[in-house]
């Protein structure tokens, strides 16, 4: 296994360890109050830095792989695979930890799946589609938000610290507004991306009447 394809496996193994720092622990009866406690303090903060380690692999496997010519079909899928799970999966969490709407991640999903079956017509075919700008666009801007809202209860500490006439909820409120901006900016720029992919390979539908 090359150099670009270990990272994305790394990527993938990452999921599970942020999420494990996101979400608190229950089964069943089993609930770690210690360990909880620490997750509800400082879970997403460590989460975010994990969260940027895995998204700067997303970087750096795609940089090697074109430099070095290590592009390969089962690079092609680990790298597609490990961002949707990236994504998806802390998108899912920040859901159950009520911070996002879950309309917004259905909408980012559906996306994820109609490019995919695009892309299935297309590979029927023997085309292979490589990702345009915008979608580059649409990743960005989902990495950026997701990480602020990660960061968040640092940049509200921060905040608390610097505007220390300001009241505790008008700092948190503003804060959240910011990453609620940042979120909402991901959504639309990822309806776009879709609607543009959709639009651009329309012709593939046609062919496979």
């Amino acid at each position: 296994m090359n150099t670009p394809n270990k990272l994305s496996l790394l990527r993938i193994l990452l999921v599970p360890i942020i999420l494990l720092f996101m979400l608190p622990i229950h089964i069943f009866s089993f609930e770690p109050q210690s360990w909880n406690e620490f997750i509800a303090h400082y879970g997403l903060v460590i989460a975010g830095i994990i969260f940027v380690i895995a998204s700067l692999t997303d970087l750096l496997d795609g940089k090697i792989a074109r430099k070095y010519n290590l592009i390969t079909n089962l690079g092609k899928f680990l790298d597609s695979l490990a961002d949707k799970m990236l994504v998806i999966s802390v998108l899912v969490a920040l859901v159950d930890t009520g911070r996002i709407s879950s309309v917004f991640v259905i909408i980012i999903v559906i996306r994820e799946f109609m490019v995919t079956g695009v892309r299935l017509i297309a590979s029927e075919k023997g085309v292979v589609m490589a990702a345009a700008m915008i979608g580059k666009i649409k990743t960005v801007t989902q990495m950026t938000a997701i990480i602020y809202l990660l960061f968040e209860p640092l940049f509200k500490w921060a905040a608390a610290k610097v505007l220390t006439s300001v009241s505790e909820l008008s700092i948190s409120s503003g804060v959240m507004l910011i990453g609620d901006i940042f979120f909402v900016s991901s959504v639309i720029m990822t309806i776009v991306s879709g609607m543009d992919y959709l639009v651009k390979n329309i012709d593939y539908f046609k062919e496979s009447r």
